[in-house]
C-alpha cells in the first residue's frame, strides 16, 4: 500500500468571505474555483487542482484526504479499514470537486478520512519546463504547499495504530506520560520522508488543533511573522523551533479562529527511522525547544 502524502484539508469557517480573503491575501494562495457555497485553494508549487476547501457551518475539520499511488490500492485498502472495524463508504468520482473516486471511512478519533489515487492536475505557477525557483508574483506568506495537519483523539494510540497498520504509515515520534505506564499523550507519523504527515495529541475526540503550510527556510518564517503582524493576525506562539521534528515555525489563527502553521526544516525521516520519544516532564521542551514551556491556550484552544 502507498499512500503519498496530505492531498486537502476542507474546513468550516464562520465567514467564509472573510476567510477567502485572508487565504489568497495574506497566505497567498490562488482561489482556483468556488461551487456550491465552497471555495477552493491551491499553494504556487502543487500541481493538483487543490489542497484547501472551506465552507460556512462554524469552525474546524470537515474531512481530510491523503492520495494514494494508484486507484487499484482503494479496494486494498477499503478491506483492511473494514478488517478494523471501520465502516467504509464508496465516493463516486466528481463527487469531490476534480477529485477522482475515493473511500471514506470515520476514524475512531470520529475524523472522517478519504483516500483517493487521481486528481484534475492544472499545474504550478512555474510549470514543468525550465521552471524558475519561485513565482515572478508572489501575494502575502506565499506558501509553497500544504504540509501536515494535528488533531486531537482521546485514544491516540488507536488513532496512531491505524494509520501504521492500516495505512503504512510510520511513528516518527511520540510523547509519553513516563516509561512505567507508556500511556500515549502525542503521536507523529510519516508516510513520505517527512518528519510528519499527520500528528494526534491527546484531547477531545473530532477536533482540529492546526493544519499547516511549508515554507523554504527560517527566514521565511521570520518574513511571515512580519507579515502577520502587519496585518494584524493574532499568533498563538513562535517564531520558534521544536524539539519534536526540530522544525522552525509560526503558529497563528485565522480571521474566523482555526489556527494554521508555517513549517520549515525538520529532518528527513525513511522507513527505518528509528521513533524518538518524548516523555511528559519534557513536554516543553519538546514542542518549543528555545521557550521549553507551552501555553495553555496551545494546549486546550481547539476547533
Amino acid at each position: 500500500m502507498s499512500v503519498m502524502r496530505l492531498g486537502f484539508v476542507q474546513v468550516r469557517e464562520t465567514d467564509v468571505e472573510k476567510a477567502a480573503a485572508y487565504y489568497t491575501s495574506v497566505l497567498g494562495l490562488q482561489q482556483v474555483a468556488q461551487q456550491d457555497g465552497r471555495y477552493y485553494f491551491k499553494a504556487w508549487d502543487e500541481y493538483d487542482h487543490h489542497s484547501v476547501v472551506i465552507e460556512g457551518g462554524g469552525l474546524g475539520l470537515v474531512k481530510m484526504g491523503y492520495k494514494v499511488e494508484r486507484e487499484d490500492e482503494l479496494a486494498q485498502l477499503e478491506k483492511k479499514i473494514e478488517a478494523f472495524g471501520l465502516p467504509v463508504r464508496r465516493v463516486a468520482k466528481g463527487e469531490n470537486l476534480a477529485i477522482g473516486q475515493a473511500i471514506r471511512c470515520t476514524l475512531p478519533s470520529d475524523h472522517v478520512l478519504e483516500l483517493y489515487a487521481t486528481a484534475e492536475q492544472p499545474g504550478t505557477q512555474v510549470g514543468t519546463l525550465n521552471p524558475a525557483p519561485w513565482p515572478a508574483e508572489q501575494r502575502g506568506i506565499a506558501v509553497s504547499r500544504l504540509d501536515h495537519l494535528l488533531l486531537t483523539a482521546e485514544d491516540v494510540r488507536t488513532a496512531a495504530d491505524f494509520f501504521t497498520r492500516i495505512l503504512g504509515f510510520h511513528l516518527s515520534e511520540r510523547i509519553i506520560t513516563d516509561y512505567k505506564t507508556e500511556e500515549m499523550l502525542g503521536a507523529f507519523l510519516f508516510c513520505s520522508n517527512k518528519a510528519h504527515d499527520i500528528a494526534f495529541i491527546k484531547g477531545p475526540n473530532g477536533k482540529l488543533h492546526h493544519f499547516a503550510f511549508w515554507l523554504e527556510s527560517w527566514h521565511d518564517i521570520l518574513r511571515a511573522g512580519d507579515i502577520l503582524g502587519r496585518e494584524g493576525l493574532k499568533i498563538d506562539f513562535g517564531p520558534t523551533r521544536h524539539g519534536i521534528t526540530r522544525g522552525t515555525t509560526i503558529y497563528f489563527f485565522g480571521p474566523n479562529g482555526n489556527r494554521n502553521e508555517v513549517f520549515s526544516g525538520g529532518y528527513i525521516a525513511y522507513p527505518d527511522f528509528p521513533c524518538i520519544t518524548w516523555t511528559a516532564d519534557q513536554l516543553g521542551r519538546g514542542i518549543f525547544y528555545i521557550h521549553q514551556e507551552v501555553n495553555e491556550r496551545f494546549s486546550t484552544y481547539v476547533t
